[in-house]
């Protein structure tokens, strides 16, 4: 059985991925792993090929999830990316997103357990 914390990173990324989704990304790979690191989510937004780094966070007093992407995390998801991108080289146009994920508070039968904020072309 797995940690609670890393089943509930596992929950808020497949969540991420189903709401890129819905906003017409289509999904190419998770869980991008080479030597440099890993990127969470790989996804086109028509012919642009996005990066994304998925951020959750339950508890907010340690800080939100989009400081806690570091200048060395990004030099990571880069070198990742540009390793990714030697192997496929039919994509052109790439950015890095972001996106963080939150327990929605106010869950009802209607709403996602959810909230994201989405920083398209963050870095």
């Amino acid at each position: 059985m797995k940690a609670t914390h890393l089943q509930q990173g596992e929950d808020a990324e497949a969540a991420c991925c189903r709401y890129l989704k819905s906003r017409g990304l289509r999904l190419v790979s998770r869980n991008f792993s080479s030597r440099f690191g890993e990127i969470d989510i790989i996804m086109l937004d028509k012919k642009t090929l996005v990066f994304v780094e998925v951020r959750f966070r339950s508890n907010p007093y340690f800080g939100g999830a989009l400081e806690s992407i570091t200048p060395s995390k990004q030099a990571k998801l880069r070198r990742t990316a540009e390793y990714y991108l030697q192997k496929n080289r039919q994509h052109e146009i790439a950015r890095f997103d972001v996106v963080s994920v939150s327990k929605n508070t106010q869950t009802t039968m209607r709403k996602q357990p959810y909230t994201f904020d989405w920083i398209s072309n963050a870095f």
